[in-house]
């Protein structure tokens, strides 16, 4: 099957999969393990990267799943249909993906509509992401005025707003993190945060902004300083990778999009370190990356994360990954206070 088929065909059946219990015949629901960031409690450590549940349709379902977090999107203010197909490879003998999808999504009205199956989620005490995004018709030197359409129309509906500046599949985009757009970027996001926070008695949501693998190690920590001194809540540490180097002779190596998956694992994890080493706290990051086991959950967190997401391994292991990353990262946790 198609890879983009099998997610279409998985999204269809995943309701009624989790309302009628058939996940439990492949894994449990972990105990929780609650954690503190950004203000918000966590029930688990671990999460669902943005891109699985682009327009917010299956969150409880996911949720059930055993996910602390659920991040929807990337959503951009207007629907869009993405890039043309297929956009969507598997790197199978390197357990990676490669995806050009494009930010295909409904828009934020609609998204916001659909987001009644975030309901019984967030009941239960699960945390609610939005990742937003340009549309690929907004010149970049307008792509402010996007990120705060989405701002206006999602901060009444989102436990954290997530950034993304680091796709490679909408044209420009990652120019966005270059020394002469940043700063100007996020001081407009963090102005507009601040006029909706007045206009709603002090409601603080918290923002997180997404980075890219591929920036220099320096260029790296400038982008996080400039977080910091605009008061941005988190870094999620990395989007996917443009670099070929670890799948060099593989199917589908050559295709053009983002590389996630075990390729990515090591970059990623060496970002979160250098990011952990240079904030010491003052930052929490979020930890998305070529998690495909537990050992890779825990050694994010060694590194320096205070949360987890999976996408990848979610499609290469299932269900059971997502249990037994959050009792290893429980683990680990409970070792560290011992």
């Amino acid at each position: 099957m198609q890879p983009e088929t099998a997610h279409q065909v998985t999204m269809a059946n995943l309701d009624w999969a989790v309302h009628l219990g058939l996940h439990k015949c492949l894994t449990h629901t972990p105990d929780e393990n609650p954690i503190e960031v950004m203000g918000l409690r966590f029930p688990n450590t671990i999460g669902l990267a943005a891109g699985m549940d682009k327009d917010g349709t299956r969150v409880s379902a996911f949720g059930g799943l055993g996910f602390g977090h659920v991040e929807i999107g990337t959503i951009t203010p207007l629907a869009q249909p993405g890039n043309p197909k297929p956009r969507y490879f598997r790197v199978i003998s390197a357990k990676g993906i490669i995806n050009r999808m494009g930010f295909n999504n409904e828009g934020c009205g609609q998204v916001i509509e659909n987001l009644r199956s975030a309901d019984a989620f967030r009941l239960r005490g699960g945390i609610l992401g939005i990742n937003i995004g340009k549309n690929k018709v907004t010149p970049i030197d307008n792509a402010l005025s996007d990120y705060e359409k989405c701002l206006d129309a999602v901060y009444d509906h989102a436990d954290y707003i997530a950034i993304n500046i680091s796709s490679p599949n909408t044209p420009n985009l990652r120019d966005l993190q270059a020394t002469d757009k940043f700063d100007a970027l996020v001081a407009g996001i963090a102005t507009r945060r601040q006029a909706l926070k007045e206009t709603r008695n002090g409601k603080h949501v918290p923002i997180a902004v997404k980075l890219a693998p591929d920036l220099e190690n320096d260029d790296i920590l400038r982008c996080i300083d400039t977080l910091i001194a605009h008061g941005i809540d988190g870094v999620i540490a990395t989007n996917t990778t443009i670099s070929r180097d670890r799948i060099q002779g593989m199917p589908n190596c050559n295709e053009t999009g983002g590389l996630s998956g075990a390729p990515l694992r090591e970059r990623s994890t060496e970002v979160v370190r250098l990011i952990a080493e240079h904030v010491k706290g003052a930052l929490p990051i979020i930890a998305s990356g070529g998690v495909m086991t537990s050992q890779d959950a825990v050694e994010k967190m060694e590194a320096g994360a205070k949360l987890v997401q999976l996408y990848t391994g979610f499609i290469y292991s299932g269900p059971a990954l997502i249990a037994e990353c959050s009792e290893a990262v429980a683990r680990w946790r409970t070792e560290q206070k011992a």
